[in-house]
């Protein structure tokens, strides 16, 4: 079988996936965890990611994905992988990454501020010059236009590029029984916007998972707002591929932002604008599982629902119900098993498709009474 393995990192991201195959494909790295605070409730990362490489006799990841270059998607990680572009970062400890994914943006970024996004691009520029090493979803104009004034053949590297619409090459279904399709981002975007938008450019996949003829269907959704999905929904559906929108797991978008299903909050439950609800309702299958990469879902009144930082509750009130009439199941990082005591959450694919299994919890973690950190 393969399995979805998504780490509880506050309001942070990583997911990996492990194919039956052994091949091995992480979306983000956000080593959020306070290694000084013994009440922090987020998981070591690092720790976790590399126990797992050990038992598999491995070191490094066939693909690293990075969905778009903000903090939370990304923090800690110039200090675990080796990178090609400096000796500094190329110790023995470091783990490989095979093949980088990154969206056109990462590349084009014109001085991101964070010290550690600056690196990260250097090393995506850096496997783009040379030619091997990366994939670069998307091809807008600003792409050539920086290739040009850095003396770069954008022709010579085509080989390199997916977008929109297409099927990522390093995976087939028949191979590897997996295919990563791209939704975003999307060139014509970029090529209208003039600030780059990290949200809206983020890479957004639909995976199809096939075991024993059955096919799973996943939706890995970044950070994506409510009308970047919208534009999603109209682009597909006018393409006749409603099929690459349909989802039996989804790693909902920005942390349960009701940003990401609409432009009001709401009182009680968010209100879906007609292209998201139409992605959920419509589009999920019989026993989804969505899963919020987030800190637990605060509770009416609380300080916490006054944050206007998200998860918010008025959105996860919306995707329960989506889950609900699906006969599925809404999952937060940070609230499984429990909000005392999360571990990674990981989800099963086989013959009867996708599977939440559970975790064992020993007594030193049901003992324990803080609640994550609302950091992120």
């Amino acid at each position: 079988m393969h399995k979805i393995t998504l780490f509880p990192l506050g309001n942070a991201d990583c997911c990996r996936i492990d194919l039956e195959c052994g091949k091995k494909i992480l979306f983000d790295f956000a080593d959020s965890r306070d290694p000084e605070d013994e009440d922090d409730l987020r998981c070591d990362l690092p720790k976790e990611l590399r126990e797992d490489l050990e038992e598999s006799n491995r070191d490094y990841f066939d693909v690293v994905a990075f969905s778009h270059l903000d903090k939370d998607h990304f923090n800690g990680a110039t200090e675990f992988f080796f990178l090609e572009h400096a000796k500094k970062y190329q110790s023995d400890d470091r783990i490989k990454m095979n093949v980088m994914w990154v969206p056109a943006a990462l590349i084009t970024e014109q001085g991101p501020e964070d010290d550690e996004a600056r690196i990260l691009q250097k090393e995506a520029r850096h496997r783009f010059r040379e030619r091997k090493g990366i994939r670069v979803f998307s091809r807008p104009e600003r792409l050539r236009q920086w290739c040009k004034k850095n003396d770069i053949n954008l022709d010579d590297r085509l080989h390199l590029i997916t977008d929109a619409g297409e099927v990522a090459p390093e995976f087939t279904l028949s191979a590897d029984k997996v295919e990563f399709f791209v939704h975003s981002p999307f060139a014509v975007r970029q090529d209208e916007n003039t600030v780059e938008d990290r949200n809206e450019d983020s890479l957004v996949m639909h995976v199809t998972f096939e075991i024993d003829g059955v096919l799973t269907k996943a939706l890995l959704l970044a950070d994506s707002t409510h009308e970047a999905l919208s534009d999603i929904v109209d682009i597909t559906r006018s393409k006749g591929n409603d099929h690459r929108l349909e989802w039996d797991i989804a790693k909902l978008p920005h942390h349960c932002s009701y940003l990401s299903i609409g432009p009001e909050k709401g009182k009680s439950k968010t209100k879906a604008v007609e292209q998201v609800d139409w992605l959920y309702k419509e589009q999920g299958q019989s026993g989804a599982i969505a899963v919020s990469t987030s800190n637990p879902i605060p509770e009416a009144g609380t300080d916490e629902d006054k944050d206007d930082q998200p998860p918010h509750r008025q959105a996860a009130e919306y995707y329960k119900d989506v889950v609900a009439d699906l006969n599925g199941q809404f999952v937060v990082t940070m609230e499984h098993p429990t909000p005392n005591a999360p571990k990674p959450l990981v989800i099963e694919i086989g013959r009867t498709k996708g599977t939440l299994k559970k975790s064992v919890l020993g007594a030193a973690y049901i003992s324990t009474s803080q609640r994550a950190p609302r950091a992120g």
